[in-house]
């Protein structure tokens, strides 16, 4: 299956020139990065109703995974096999289950914009679980100097929110979006390194679909969760944001950016996305934004950005 097979892009591609299609590309970057942004902010929001993290990652998975499955089997994809289950399995415990479960749960301790920088580094967590466990040094002046930055960005913003009074559990909020970003992380890295021939956006709605009842369960042995009859309805209308836009609406743009437009381009969005989740947290939530750290903000995505085009030249070099 291909992108034509998504009706969602009828009026896109309908006597659309090539120049008119960019236009539209770009619309669609800024409508992935405004929104995946501002989900970091809906997380919080629904977080601080008193639902717990976990509860609203299973809730969001579930039904967007479903709607996802659905829509590719009725548009004739057929069911995984065993092989291929096994591998959704493996990455919907990294990809979801840790990486969304643990950092939506994490977001109740920690300002939303802080939560997203975590999350940004991902990359920086993959050159150095390469460099470390598989000695693969695909590394430069450039890529150091961009790891430096990241990690010295993220401690000026992390020296800079000491400052301020944060809720109880901090610290914990701290260590469950780093070992969100590290699943991400080797979930990434699994998927470069174990291809299988399937639709990657059939495969993530049974990724989701999984992951949702392993959440459940880890909500449960947790003791964090609670009757749907006690969630508030600010927390459905976050989560019904979540899901619509979050793992639906954002989802389509960012599959029209990634045709339309190159992919130095089309990852711009993992740039702004944290931007977005600062100003949107201090605008909604009052969650302090000051200028040291909004430098260190600055200074970790341009690391991360050192680094991916530091990686991005050397592939160039050796073609």
């Amino acid at each position: 299956m291909n992108l034509d097979d998504f009706n969602f892009f009828t009026f896109f591609n309908n006597s659309r020139s090539k120049r008119e299609a960019g236009k539209y590309a770009y619309l669609a970057l800024t409508g992935t990065s405004i929104i995946w942004g501002t989900t970091w902010v809906a997380s919080k929001i629904a977080v601080n109703s008193g639902i717990s993290g976990l509860e609203v990652s299973y809730i969001r998975q579930f039904i967007a995974g479903v709607i996802l499955v659905l829509y590719f089997l009725l548009k004739g994809e057929k069911l995984p096999s065993w092989q291929q289950f096994r591998w959704l399995f493996i990455l919907s415990i990294f990809m979801f289950v840790m990486a969304n479960g643990l950092s939506t749960w994490g977001v109740k301790f920690i300002p939303s914009g802080l939560a997203a920088l975590i999350g940004a580094l991902y990359p920086l967590c993959v050159i150095l679980i390469e460099i470390i466990f598989f000695r693969v040094n695909n590394s430069s002046r450039l890529t150091f100097i961009g790891l430096i930055m990241g990690l010295g960005g993220v401690t000026m913003v992390l020296y800079e929110n000491t400052f301020h009074k944060q809720p109880e559990g901090y610290v914990f909020g701290i260590i469950l979006g780093m070992i969100a970003m590290l699943a991400w992380s080797i979930g990434t890295l699994f998927i470069v390194r174990n291809k299988y021939q399937m639709n990657p956006y059939y495969a993530m709605g049974w990724q989701m679909f999984m992951a949702s009842f392993m959440i459940y369960g880890l909500a449960k042995v947790t003791g964090n969760d609670q009757p749907f009859s006690a969630i508030s309805w600010q927390t459905w209308a976050a989560i019904g944001y979540l899901i619509i836009m979050g793992s639906i609406i954002a989802f389509i743009a960012f599959i029209y950016t990634t045709r339309y437009l190159p992919t130095v381009i089309s990852s711009l969005y993992a740039y702004i996305n944290p931007i977005v989740a600062m100003i949107v947290g201090a605008f909604l939530l009052g969650e302090k934004l000051t200028f040291f750290i909004i430098v260190g903000a600055m200074i970790t995505l341009t690391g991360v950005y050192l680094v991916n085009r530091s990686l991005k030249k050397m592939k160039m070099d050796q073609k």
